[in-house]
């Protein structure tokens, strides 16, 4: 058991936040979400209603732009979460407002792409983003510790699916979009990331074990979407973002930098809670393995049937 408490970890940690505040600050850079919209393709939907054939996205981009922008959404309930686990005082709190105003863009301008560009079906989107937002999202009251091991995570996960989604629209306009709004979360992961390795430092037992309950129950925060299960089923058989994906880009590269299989003295429980995750990556990547071999048998026996 640890001898500290929440407050404890959190002021222990708190000039580290402090110093990776100012790095964040001195390497984003400030962009308008008005700058990256094609206003000039914008038709007044009372006069022209919306009708599927006006998307020129394919239906597996919409629908990815779709998770994406009702994902982004929920910032109210994140806000709520990170500003629960670290405190509105000090860096803490000056790290989540700076955090919650830049995620507050990415709504904004992935919402008015799609609605001027007639990208999706905007009552369908409506319904979905008041669907989402009473839902909200809750972490289940997570310690700050397990916190900081999910955002590191979710934010490089995030940054990939959309950058995935932008490359998949097959529109220059949105792959630069969503190139802009992916450069904001990599920031953001590596803000946690940082977090995450001092807090190896601090209590390297706890936060080993944090971060197995974490890569082990990973979900992503869009998990309250109408239909998400089979939503993300099929963005992941585009290759958008798959298990694949997510034990090559995601688990693999972050805990390699925070050096998570080299960590030395570890006590038995967190002994243990490594082993746990070093299985778990090495079932994901079986599992994966099985995944792609079986999409390349379909996509085979189709492109067989159509000759």
């Amino acid at each position: 058991m640890t001898s500290y408490t929440d407050s404890d970890l959190l002021r222990e940690l708190e000039p580290v936040a402090a110093a990776n505040l100012d790095r964040h600050l001195g390497l984003a850079a400030e962009w308008m979400p008005h700058e990256y919209v094609p206003w000039s393709l914008g038709r007044d939907f009372d006069s022209l209603p919306w009708e599927p054939g006006q998307s020129t996205l394919s239906d597996i981009a919409q629908l990815a732009f779709e998770v994406n922008l009702l994902t982004e959404d929920n910032l109210p309930s994140y806000h709520r979460e990170i500003a629960v686990g670290f405190g509105l005082d000090s860096a803490w709190g000056a790290w989540v407002g700076r955090w919650t105003a830049e995620e507050g863009r990415h709504a904004i301008a992935m919402r008015d792409y799609l609605l001027v560009t007639r990208g999706v079906d905007p009552v369908a989107l409506e319904r979905g983003r008041m669907h989402q937002m009473q839902v909200g999202y809750s972490s289940g009251g997570k310690t700050p510790l397990r916190v900081i091991a999910y955002v590191t995570f979710q934010e490089l996960a995030t940054r990939i699916a959309h950058r995935n989604t932008g490359r998949y629209a097959e529109d220059p306009v949105a792959e630069k979009l969503m190139a802009r709004i992916a450069a904001d979360e990599n920031l953001h992961m590596i803000f946690y990331r940082n977090l995450m390795a001092a807090a190896l430092d601090f209590d390297p037992n706890g936060t080993v074990q944090a971060i197995r309950d974490e890569v082990l129950g990973f979900e992503m925060p869009g998990t309250g979407i109408l239909d998400f299960a089979e939503k993300a089923r099929r963005i992941a058989e585009a290759g958008i973002y798959d298990l694949r994906i997510h034990h090559d880009e995601v688990l693999t590269p972050v805990l390699r930098q925070v050096k998570f299989f080299q960590l030395e003295g570890l006590d038995a429980a967190a002994s243990q809670a490594r082993d746990e995750v070093a299985a778990f990556l090495e079932g994901l990547d079986s599992f994966a393995t099985r995944q792609a071999e079986k999409k390349a048998n379909r996509d085979a026996r189709k492109a067989a049937a159509q000759a």
